[in-house]
């Protein structure tokens, strides 16, 4: 088996040396030690300096139980763990039908998908598909796009649909009529591999019992699930021109991966930007991740999504005619948000488990020799001159390179979305990823939960991750169980 490219050296980090200052035990490297962890792995019979700390000095270490993924930054002052659990009563917070006694916590709907962020993200970890027909789909949705004409390879311009809006609501206030409900039928597919096989669920999705007619006959769904929360503010905290220096979107150095960046035009920033969250990177700030998500998902108009019907379109006159919350202003104001951005921002990512064992260094070596480093990029660093203190200058281990890759016919959803067409995915974060079941009770993967364990999610790769896939399909059993040993110590 001929070793894949790692993850391409960056030409340019932050300003400063990555600093782990808030842990006695860690010294601030120099700006060599900093160029030389952020290298790819080349020795695997230990752990790197820093592994196990994945968010650098924010990282969890305490809670590695259910709470796992609800901790806060571990260098937080006293001051700011206060704004976080503020913000964390506010992501718990159950929105409440206007007009209301609890008039700072009306407006919900009249068309939704959850009563509370934390309804979706329940413990803050990541969502599932309904488990039947009779199961909600609480923390997955559909968005709806109708794309322009032509098909194929299409990207933005795309349309929501004129009746339905952005994304099916299948929850109602009462005298309203919610929009549907999201049905899914599955087709066992069977893949072979030496010493066994797996068989894959392939999902066909369908709306049952549509509220406001039929969809427009282009219409495409595309379903997602809740992804996990934690280290978001890490992410953020990347510089731009880091991530941009990855991205290689005509293969011009032949290794087979093709990353290129989305663009999102930001309220928060007002302006177009790197577009680095949610699963097609089709968000560019948190602020405007969590803005987007009050409006279409819960209905609470605040600053950066003002219209207090959310998604509701102008076919749906009787939702936008509704009585809305907090009297006419935003229902979600500034002085809201602000916490609950600043919780978002600051979920601690948990600290590694058993990276020096010897089946995870083995699973470590192959994660690299296979091609999955190329995408999944171990290590970044935040940038020193970040304004939050707490997630500047940090070392971080978030296995992702925030750019888009085609993943094959397999997984396309046909849905664009900014830059992205329909077969491109953001690469998603690995870390926490172990502790799945932990907190969230499954092992769903995907954008879709298609996937049931992550082998089955490495075996659905396709497009730019074919070979890394095919070369897994190949491995002997025991490199296979390395391999996911890796991945769960994460």
């Amino acid at each position: 088996m001929n070793p894949r490219p790692g993850p391409r050296p960056l030409p340019a980090l932050a300003a400063a040396a990555v600093m782990l200052a808030a842990s006695a035990a860690f010294a601030a490297p120099t700006a060599e030690e900093r160029a030389a962890i952020l290298a790819p792995a080349t020795d695997f019979s230990a752990p790197e300096r820093w592994e196990t700390l994945s968010g650098g000095s924010a990282t969890n270490r305490g809670r590695l139980d259910r709470d796992a993924f609800s901790m806060p930054s571990a260098n937080l002052s006293f001051a700011q763990r206060a704004e976080f659990f503020i913000g964390n009563g506010l992501f718990r917070r159950a929105w409440v039908a206007a007009p209301a006694s609890a008039a700072s916590a009306d407006g919900l709907g009249p068309l939704y998908n959850a009563r509370s962020c934390q309804r979706c993200h329940l413990k803050d970890g990541r969502g599932h598909p309904p488990a039947g027909p009779r199961d909600s789909a609480v923390s997955m949705l559909l968005r709806l796009s109708v794309p322009p004409r032509g098909g194929g390879a299409f990207a933005s311009p795309a349309a929501p649909d004129p009746v339905y809006g952005g994304q099916l609501q299948d929850f109602a206030l009462p005298g309203h009529r919610a929009e549907g409900r999201l049905g899914i039928d599955y087709r066992e597919v069977r893949v072979a591999f030496p010493g066994g096989g797996a068989s894959l669920r392939a999902p066909a999705y369908r709306v049952v019992d549509p509220g406001y007619g039929p969809l427009h006959p282009r219409a495409v769904l595309s379903p997602r699930i809740a992804p996990p929360m934690i280290g978001l503010g890490l992410l953020e905290a990347i510089a731009a021109d880091d991530i941009l220096a990855r991205a290689d979107p005509e293969d011009r150095d032949g290794d087979g991966i093709s990353g290129r960046a989305n663009r999102a035009w930001s309220p928060s920033l007002g302006r177009a930007a790197l577009g680095r969250f949610g699963w097609k990177a089709g968000q560019a700030t948190l602020a405007d991740q969590a803005a987007a998500a009050m409006a279409a998902d819960i209905g609470v108009s605040n600053p950066l999504a003002p219209a207090p019907w959310g998604d509701c379109t102008p076919a749906q006159a009787s939702c936008r005619e509704a009585i809305h919350g907090a009297g006419g202003g935003f229902e979600a104001p500034a002085e809201l948000m602000a916490p609950l951005v600043f919780y978002a921002r600051h979920l601690a990512v948990p600290a590694r488990r058993g990276a020096g064992a010897p089946s995870t260094l083995a699973g470590k070596r192959l994660f690299y020799e296979i091609g999955c480093a190329a995408c999944h990029v171990p290590k970044h660093a935040t940038r020193a001159d970040w304004p939050d203190e707490a997630l500047a200058g940090q070392l971080i281990w978030p296995y992702t390179d925030l750019l888009l890759h085609d993943m094959g016919a397999d997984l396309a959803d046909g849905g664009p979305e900014g830059a992205a067409t329909g077969r491109e995915w953001r690469t998603p974060p690995l870390w926490g990823v172990g502790l799945t079941e932990t907190v969230s009770g499954h092992t769903f993967f995907l954008h879709d939960g298609r996937a049931r364990n992550l082998a089955e999610a490495i075996l659905w790769h396709g497009g730019e991750a074919q070979p890394a896939r095919e070369a897994f399909r190949a491995l002997p059993r025991t490199d296979r169980a390395a391999l996911l040993a890796f991945l769960n110590s994460l």
